[in-house]
């Protein structure tokens, strides 16, 4: 069954641009080859963590919304879990309320 998602990922604060461009790319290209359609992506940048994760207290946090069967999300977090860059991550399916919140924040940040 084919289902909107919105994953958000934590990677190590040490990685350098390149580093976090690759890591992006290889998460985007697994949903992809794996029958998924993303919808939209957004860096959000180095952050600060609310508390420390692996000795670390800050993180690059990047969205990928995408579309996907449900199959995909179980070996989606096992390449999570499998990719010592990523520190923290969470994949949720969104209801129809979620995805019309999602769009109208996207149309916000387009007219800024």
């Amino acid at each position: 069954m084919i289902k909107q998602y919105e994953t958000v990922f934590i990677a190590t604060p040490v990685l350098s641009e390149a580093q976090m461009k690759e890591a992006v790319a290889k998460y985007t290209d697994f949903i992809r080859s794996n029958g998924g359609e993303i919808v939209y992506e957004e860096d959000w940048g180095l952050k600060q963590l609310a508390y420390p994760i692996q000795k670390k207290t800050s993180g690059f946090y990047y969205l990928i919304e995408f579309k996907a069967d449900t199959q995909l999300i179980a070996s989606l977090e096992t390449q999570y879990r499998r990719d010592e860059r990523i520190i923290r991550f969470l994949t949720f399916a969104m209801d129809k309320h979620a995805i019309a919140y999602a769009e109208k924040r996207r149309a916000n940040k387009q007219t800024k």
